[in-house]
């Protein structure tokens, strides 16, 4: 079983809970101050981007989704291996 489990709320959040860690775009960790369980913004209305503040339940935010692999894309074909004498 995965150490990290996210459950995709109905019209709300990303729940992440377990052994993560989260990082910005550059790859540095951010410091949870040792929670186990975060909200992740899925609305986009949050003002503590990207946590949850509960924005969802007032701006009107609409999904349900389901668990359907089809829905997934296609993994991505390896990289070709470099040129030689590159």
């Amino acid at each position: 079983m995965a150490t990290t489990r996210i459950t995709i709320n109905d019209n709300g959040s990303l729940r992440v809970e377990g052994d993560f860690e989260l990082v910005d775009a550059q790859g540095h960790s951010i410091d949870l101050g040792g929670r186990a369980r975060i909200g992740l913004c899925r609305c986009g209305g949050s003002a503590k981007k990207p946590y949850c503040d509960g924005s969802h339940k007032t701006n009107g935010f609409q999904s349900v989704v389901t668990a359907d692999a089809a829905k997934l894309a296609p993994p991505a074909p390896p990289a070709p291996p470099p040129a030689p004498g590159a």
